[in-house]
């Protein structure tokens, strides 16, 4: 078992809010990191954020079974092709942070670089806490070969990505992490590097957006000189082997982009079974040229708008109530996770068209779904053509996530 003790240092942060009820300021005690090694340290790992940060303004914690199909070996699919290991950070008893380090064989395949990562991050506003939590990653992953440490990621590219540095009175979104502010300001202060921001997008449906401006004069698929462009939607019946077309293509959109990880086929049948039960037709764009898919977009419903008064671990009449409002669809607000080009029109002026198309079709079905906004999230601040089109209806995120990277070689951090 890893485990090491830590000096307190001095904090430059000791505000009462950032020690919510349950949650002793008490530092004497030196920190210790543990690795997670049995099924009840695990079950801690999975709900140390919610007892960390409850009582903080804006945080709603996700529903328990959410997070262990993202974090239990025996569920989340990228234990098929990586080595993870956890770490829960102690004051005595008192567990005060987690961290996770990642080997994603595919990933390090992908980048033919030994770049590790970490992810599920989060802490009490303590410095020598986040310290500690880095340095049994940063450790871990040496051990295993890794150069290059980057993060945080949960559990890779395909999850939840970034720590929050703005955003966190937003109301929250399905599969966007949240964080306190002290998180990622302590991490820089510690010495981490940013490397990416990763910006989302509020587009309020109680606005008409006039798309007309981006298309040619005549623009309409199927007609014309776009006679060979038709539009498609989620067929329930046929949503496996629709599965594998959006996984192909999400592949070829995104395959030159920043931290870019081919999905593999179990990953997209694990999120399309986990999504089954809250899709709709209208949640899903393809659009073909000549039958073949050049692009796609997805939204989902935010589960979050069904469960912010059950709570995380739901009782029997809260399950029910949950299952009556997926049923119904009572959500308010959506997030689309997917959207992208192939590489056989990327750089032409159909290529050039095609994502507002996606958009104003989704946007177009907003009178079959009951949203009052959905988030465009996350685009990468280096994309510059998405930003402008987002950009011409919303002129400011209303989140942002940060990456950072850093460097494994030379000694070990003091």
């Amino acid at each position: 078992m890893f485990e090491k003790s830590v000096t307190p240092v001095a904090q430059r942060e000791a505000h009462p809010a950032n020690h919510p009820a349950g949650i002793s300021s008490d530092r004497t005690q030196a920190v210790t990191i543990r690795s997670v090694t049995t099924r009840k340290d695990r079950a801690l790992f999975i709900k140390l954020p919610r007892l960390l940060y409850q009582g903080m303004a804006s945080y709603t914690p996700p529903l328990d079974i959410e997070q262990r199909d993202l974090l239990d070996p025996g569920k989340a699919p990228i234990f098929r092709h990586a080595s993870v290991r956890y770490f829960i950070a102690w004051r005595g008893a008192r567990p005060v942070g987690r961290i996770a380090a990642i080997v994603d064989y595919v990933a390090t395949a992908r980048w033919e670089e030994r770049i590790g990562l970490f992810g599920a991050l989060d802490a009490e506003a303590d410095e020598s806490v986040i310290r500690a939590l880095l340095d049994a990653a940063r450790a871990w992953l040496r051990e295993n070969g890794m150069v290059q440490m980057r993060g945080p990621v949960t559990l890779n590219c395909h999850g939840e990505s970034g720590v929050m540095v703005s955003g966190q009175d937003e109301a929250p979104m399905i599969a966007t992490p949240w964080h306190p502010p002290h998180l990622h300001r302590m991490m820089e202060r510690i010495g981490l590097k940013k490397e990416m921001d990763l910006l989302t997008f509020r587009l309020d449906l109680k606005q008409d957006y006039d798309f007309s401006s981006l298309f040619p004069q005549g623009f309409a698929p199927g007609s014309g000189r776009y006679e060979d462009i038709s539009i498609s939607r989620l067929s329930k019946r046929q949503i496996a082997a629709q599965g594998e077309v959006l996984r192909a293509l999400y592949n070829d959109a995104w395959a030159d982009t920043y931290n870019f990880v081919p999905m593999q086929a179990h990953e997209m049948r694990t999120m399309i079974k986990a999504l089954r039960p809250v899709l709709r037709p209208e949640h899903y764009v393809q659009i073909d040229q000549n039958g073949a898919p050049v692009a796609m977009a997805l939204v989902v419903p935010n589960i979050f708008d069904l469960t912010r008064d059950i709570g995380p671990q739901p009782s029997p009449l809260g399950w029910v109530k949950l299952a009556a409002r997926i049923m119904t669809h009572r959500c308010e607000s959506a997030r689309v996770i997917l959207l992208g080009v192939s590489h056989l029109v990327r750089g032409t002026m159909l290529g050039a068209l095609l994502p507002p198309l996606a958009i104003s079709e989704l946007l177009s079905r907003r009178n079959k779904l009951p949203y009052r906004y959905v988030e465009l999230g996350w685009i990468l601040e280096t994309n510059t053509p998405m930003l402008n089109l987002v950009e011409r209806f919303v002129t400011q995120p209303n989140k942002t996530h940060r990456i950072y990277a850093e460097s494994l070689a030379g000694p070990p951090r003091s």
